[in-house]
């Protein structure tokens, strides 16, 4: 595991956690930016990307 992509994908949960209950558009928005930037951590690890959308739970 790799400090760079472990910390990329606690950034992107982090964001995507903060944003995906959000309405508006531009919530929609950061809430998928951050679960891109998971899921680049993810791959960088070597773990199967998230493919859910934000918000699910899943």
């Amino acid at each position: 595991m790799s400090i760079k992509g472990h910390a990329k994908e606690a950034a992107g949960f982090i964001k995507e956690e903060a944003n995906e209950h959000g309405k508006t558009p531009e919530s929609q928005r950061k809430a998928a930016e951050g679960r891109e930037l998971r899921n680049e951590g993810r791959v960088e690890d070597g773990k199967a990307p998230k493919t859910t959308k934000p918000g699910t739970g899943h």
